[in-house]
């Protein structure tokens, strides 16, 4: 009810076959079979019978099934117990925590937007639910603080601050796979959109930029670009540079996301 009260009610579900699921799919079928056959009045089946939902099972024995979904949320939980640490919170605590890290979960860079050079956004979770990036107000570093000085509200604001450091170092190293020293890595091209590795970079915040202008070595590799940003252009070497996993022109690998 949480989640369709927030996003909505969807089209399919997918699941592993636990208990509960199974249990919230059949009555969902049943459900929806009183809506079509019973003695319902016409408005209420017109309005409503639609809204049927569509659950997909994995196969038993087969989590793997999941993988794409699972992985997310094996790394999310693990950060979260590393996270909350030993400390005790109330309801409305960990509440609000876990709507703000769900806020920067949803933010993160998928693809580019278009194909347009001079677009520097793109697509994120955010767009799907609001129509536009998730963004979070700027707030004081309190990572430096001890805890023994800080007041709940502000223990909350550095247990995301946490969250969100570890979180997005790990999520950049799932872009950044390399293959060093067994094959010629691809060079980045002009017009490529990119995110730019910053350890200060506060929550729900991605610098990104497209590739302006390249510098080739002697070798013919690529190792610094000049970058097009918001704020003007910034010349980076590639190692401070993640390229998105879609290429705004025809291809580099573009793993699943």
């Amino acid at each position: 009810s949480r989640f369709t009260a927030r996003r909505g009610v969807p089209d399919r579900m997918m699941s592993d076959c636990g208990t509960n699921f199974v249990g919230t799919a059949n009555y969902l079928q049943e459900l929806s079979e009183w809506l079509k056959n019973g003695e319902t009045h016409a408005s209420i089946i017109n309005c409503t019978a639609h809204l049927n939902i569509k659950w997909s099972f994995n196969p038993p024995s087969a989590p793997h099934f999941g993988g794409s979904w699972e992985i997310g949320v094996r790394a999310v939980k693990d950060l979260l117990f590393k996270t909350l640490g030993s400390h005790t919170y109330t309801q409305d605590e960990l509440s609000t925590m876990f709507v703000r890290i769900e806020g920067l979960l949803n933010s993160r860079p998928l693809l580019p937007v278009s194909d347009s050079p001079d677009d520097p956004e793109a697509l994120t979770p955010g767009h799907f639910i609001i129509g536009q990036p998730l963004t979070a107000l700027p707030e004081p570093d309190l990572s430096e603080v001890p805890a023994n000085r800080l007041s709940r509200w502000q223990l909350i604001r550095e247990r995301i601050q946490h969250f969100w450091t570890r979180w997005r170092v790990e999520y950049l190293s799932t872009l950044q796979a390399r293959a060093k020293w067994l094959n010629r890595p691809d060079n980045l091209r002009v017009g490529d959109l990119v995110l730019i590795t910053d350890v200060n970079a506060s929550p729900s915040c991605w610098p990104m930029g497209r590739v302006n202008d390249i510098h080739p070595g002697e070798d013919g590799i690529v190792r610094v670009v000049t970058l097009k940003t918001q704020k003007g252009n910034l010349k980076r070497p590639v190692v401070k540079l993640i390229l998105l996993p879609v290429n705004s022109q025809d291809s580099h690998a573009s793993p699943e996301l």
